[in-house]
């Protein structure tokens, strides 16, 4: 079994379970590049993240980079707790939000 699983939900809808930590955040992007390539506007689900540490919050910040130069917009829902803390008291937290641009991001099937 896989540390990590980056699931595409299809429409610019990603999963992410498992781990997002130093021994998989790398894997995590490389892993992501050609799916999230393919879509200008992309939301990703973190529920299922069970362990995190900086390196996931670096991951986060390398995607809402790479968005941010590549005139994409990324949304992370269901953000771990672990990481919005180490965010916070980073007082970085606000840059997680930079990958929002756009109003009425990606509607969710259930509105």
């Amino acid at each position: 079994m896989s540390d990590y699983e980056l699931k595409d939900l299809g429409d610019g809808r990603f999963s992410l379970s498992g781990e997002m930590t130093f021994e998989t955040a790398e894997r995590i992007l490389l892993s992501s590049e050609e799916p999230f390539e393919q879509h200008t506007r992309i939301e990703v689900d973190l529920a299922g993240v069970d362990k995190s540490d900086s390196a996931g919050l670096a991951l986060l910040l390398e995607w809402i980079t790479w968005s941010n130069h590549t005139v994409r917009e990324i949304r992370f829902v269901s953000m771990p707790e672990r990481v919005l803390a180490i965010a916070k008291t980073t007082e970085i937290d606000h840059l997680l939000k930079r990958g929002e641009r756009w109003a009425g991001f990606i509607e969710s099937p259930d509105t």
